[in-house]
């Protein structure tokens, strides 16, 4: 991205570029759009008191001294001058970055207040460049806390998926519930800290110490892996029993529960969601699948969100017994198999069973299925063949 500032005016940009998009001329901002790529042009400006948490007041155009003390961190805060060949330093951002550390530029408070967001953006460039957070705005983050709600859904959900994609997305989620965030955005992460396990299955620790092992090994993940790999284990904080040992009976359905309502609440799409509800449920499928039907194995593998399964159960394992077997049995039998033969062609469809004189209705999917079961594990291969057996199951029903 390019952000270019000026002391230009809205108006004067418009007239010098052919295409442009007053995105925020009142505010200062014009699009320019050149060689199909958006610069993004503001105006030298300071800005009134931010009421809303968000928008300023009002909108003053002014120096370039002026327009970066508005900004949100030091190392934010350099300005490159291309005539003069310079960077332009006002607020000590090259210190900063020599020194490695997140500062706000001025007065945390002010900064924060102008915009909430600014705390987890915060927290987002201290994992992403492993900076510690300066302790005056640490300080200013933790008192803040309580209203990061303020800001949208969408805004929180989009500074999520950065953390994910940084560097140490582990050492995101830990700072956020360092500076109080995390119980704000995400209570049900928050509460998997103290949550024990079985120390012969999770040597490693609690739910949140695995989970945040778990995070420590993803790399440039989708959106929906990272959070079913950060939801996994949800339902664990409310199904903890302990009885003869510590048990989690049913926390993958449990789970799945919980996280269709955190992506409710983060207004992520209908797509994602059902994905990553489906890997928080599926997510201990692995187990068992040097045991199942080779029918089973194939409908799993013709998912087309088994490679995120896959990749969760990986890290699953690695971050906790270390027991890599169930995955690579897996991916050694997918390599055997064909597309053809993990989602071969149907040998018969409802339209068949209606030619047979059969009368739609829930038995239609039972007999599909059966049917289908047997193509998968090999044992039917022509339609003759198939019809067979749909009259046998039907006879079998009729009895």
């Amino acid at each position: 991205d390019y952000d270019i500032a000026t002391s230009a005016f809205p108006q004067e940009v418009l007239r010098l570029f052919d295409k442009t998009i007053p995105v925020g001329a009142q505010f200062g901002v014009v699009i320019v759009v050149k060689n199909d790529h958006n610069f993004e042009v503001a105006t030298f400006r300071k800005e009134g008191s931010y009421s809303d948490g968000r928008h300023p007041d009002y909108v003053a155009f002014t120096t370039p001294e002026d327009d970066v003390k508005r900004r949100d961190f030091t190392i934010n805060g350099l300005l490159y001058d291309p005539v003069n060949d310079e960077v332009l330093d006002f607020v000590g951002g090259k210190a900063d970055i020599s020194s490695g550390i997140i500062r706000t530029i001025g007065n945390p408070i002010e900064r924060f207040s102008e915009d909430k967001l600014r705390m987890i953006r915060a927290v987002r460039f201290a994992s992403q460049f492993d900076f510690p957070i300066h302790e005056e705005t640490r300080k200013a983050i933790i008192k803040l806390a309580n209203e990061i709600n303020i800001v949208s859904a969408e805004r929180i959900r989009d500074e999520l998926e950065k953390i994910f994609k940084g560097k140490n997305p582990h050492i995101g989620i830990k700072l956020l519930d360092e500076l109080s965030l995390l119980k704000e955005i995400l209570p049900e992460v928050s509460e998997m800290k103290g949550v024990r396990q079985p120390e012969n299955f999770h040597p490693e620790g609690d739910v949140f110490v695995h989970t945040l092992l778990c995070l420590s090994k993803m790399n440039n993940p989708t959106w929906t892996l990272a959070m079913g790999v950060l939801l996994h284990d949800i339902g664990k904080t409310v199904t903890f029993e302990e009885t003869d040992r510590i048990r989690f009976n049913l926390h993958e359905k449990v789970g799945a529960d919980m996280a269709k309502k955190i992506c409710n609440r983060l207004k992520t799409s209908n797509d994602e969601k059902e994905r990553i509800v489906w890997l928080v449920m599926k997510h201990l499928y692995f187990k068992d699948a040097q045991k199942m039907r080779l029918s089973k194995l194939k409908r799993l593998f013709a998912n087309e969100g088994y490679p995120e399964l896959a990749e969760l159960c990986r890290i699953d394992a690695l971050s906790s017994s270390g027991d890599l077997s169930d995955y690579y049995y897996c991916q050694e039998m997918l390599s055997r198999l064909s597309q053809e033969e993990v989602k071969p062609k149907p040998l018969i469809t409802g339209r068949d069973l209606i030619e047979m004189g059969l009368k739609p209705g829930p038995m239609f999917k039972e007999i599909l299925t059966r049917v289908e079961d047997e193509q998968l594990e090999g044992n039917l291969k022509t339609k003759e063949e198939a019809i067979e057996m749909v009259k046998a199951i039907v006879c079998q029903m009729s009895t």
